[in-house]
């Protein structure tokens, strides 16, 4: 788009099934560590579902000070401490800073259903009267940007998107957005999830969403005819986000430019993707066509890539729509082959792996992919491909209600 300011990542933090850090993160992306096990934070006995990608070895005090995190949901939590990283990854002094300048768009996708179970149990136990008065703060989903902006003293707009599984891609978009047209200087911008509850697993299993499978290997495949559902995970994934001007002028390190975002609406089905793939495309088409190259320029696609079969089957439409002659040529795989779904979360993280991929020419495999399915018939690999020359690296991310998203990120070049 003419007139718009260019944008930059400078700054990366991350809290995953695999990793509290974008370096153990991506340790574990390159080992191609699963990070599926039984669900331990209820009883799961009489589910449909018993795995779960959980976040290990989480201590909020070890990010903020307790009395802080007392005060804040898990997926608020979580949010703070990615910040915290990515803020700090960035090597922004927030001193030195017009803070009136520095946004948040951190987004989460359902808040924190923990605490509305737990109240509700309240309720039913013991009465209305003992229900704690911090429990609306800390169970909406808007407080994950709140608390970012309270914890580092952030003055500038503060968003909090909310489009399901599309969320933390969208929020980014949104941060993106609001850079080229002047609204900030900084944006911390991301997606956060910790849905792991009763409420949540009970309902995906209901819609037949979440995998069957007992073995952590078999579990999360997308792309593989065997593919029986997602396994839920959580976790979250926060960037730095500047102008090129402001970065350049504070002497920052830049790890990849954002190019393009495409946002689109199926208006097909509550929860399915458009059969043909048209919405998602057109987000595709969107975000190529902002940063006007072909579709033969992109060398990866960072799959939403669910594990279902109408997701991967319509995504794979999808892509041979917006691609055309140039399909086959594409390398796809998806993150959720390792860290599985994290709703609000997911699209934040797979956005860090596009930077990751593009900084150290990596492109990670689907793992667990064995039994190919004719319906997905693209270049979906089993095998890490390095050394290949990565340059502009497409970000898919679709949500219940028909939200379609896609964030175009290019290896930068001054």
């Amino acid at each position: 788009m003419k007139n718009m300011k260019r944008v930059v990542v400078t700054g990366m933090g991350a809290i995953t099934p695999i990793g509290n850090s974008v370096e153990d993160f991506w340790k574990g992306v390159k080992e191609e560590k699963v990070g599926f096990a039984p669900i331990s934070y209820f009883d799961a006995t009489d589910y449909k579902t018993s795995l779960a990608a959980e976040v290990k070895d989480f201590v909020a005090k070890d990010y903020m000070d307790p009395r802080t995190a007392r005060r804040m949901a898990l997926f608020s939590q979580y949010a703070v401490a990615a910040a915290g990283e990515a803020i700090k990854d960035s090597e922004l002094d927030l001193e030195k800073e017009d803070t009136a300048r520095v946004g948040i768009s951190v987004g989460s996708g359902i808040g924190s259903l923990q605490v509305v179970e737990s109240t509700n149990e309240t309720i039913n136990t013991k009465g209305p009267k003992r229900v704690k008065p911090m429990v609306v703060p800390m169970m909406i989903s808007n407080m994950a940007a709140g608390n970012v902006s309270l914890y580092y003293g952030l003055r500038g707009k503060s968003i909090n998107v909310v489009t399901a599984c599309a969320t933390g891609t969208q929020s980014i978009g949104e941060a993106y957005r609001s850079l080229q047209c002047g609204e900030a200087d900084v944006m911390v911008a991301g997606g956060t999830e910790a849905a792991i509850t009763p409420v949540a697993v009970g309902g995906f299993a209901a819609l037949t969403a979440l995998s069957k499978s007992e073995d952590p290997k078999r579990a999360s495949i997308p792309f593989d005819k065997e593919r029986d559902g997602f396994i839920i995970g959580e976790g979250a994934g926060v960037v730095i986000l500047e102008t090129l001007e402001h970065a350049q002028a504070r002497g920052a390190k830049i790890l990849a430019e954002i190019v393009g975002y495409g946002a689109t609406s199926d208006a097909f089905h509550i929860t399915s993707p458009a059969e043909d793939g048209e919405g998602a495309a057109r987000a595709m088409e969107f975000a190529m066509n902002e940063a006007e190259i072909k579709p033969e320029e992109v060398d990866y696609i960072n799959a939403h890539g669910t594990s279902t079969h109408a997701n991967d089957a319509f995504e794979t439409m999808a892509i041979k729509k917006a691609f055309k002659d140039a399909a086959n040529d594409v390398k796809i795989s998806s993150t959720k082959s390792m860290i599985g779904h994290g709703l609000g979360a997911a699209g934040a993280i797979e956005f860090i792996t596009c930077v990751k991929t593009i900084q150290e020419d990596y492109i990670h495999p689907n793992v667990g992919l064995k039994v190919r399915d004719e319906e997905c018939d693209l270049d979906c690999i089993t095998e890490a491909v390095e050394g290949s020359g990565v340059n502009y690296v497409l970000s898919n991310s679709l949500g219940f209600g028909g939200h379609n998203a896609t964030l175009l990120v290019k290896k930068f070049e001054g």
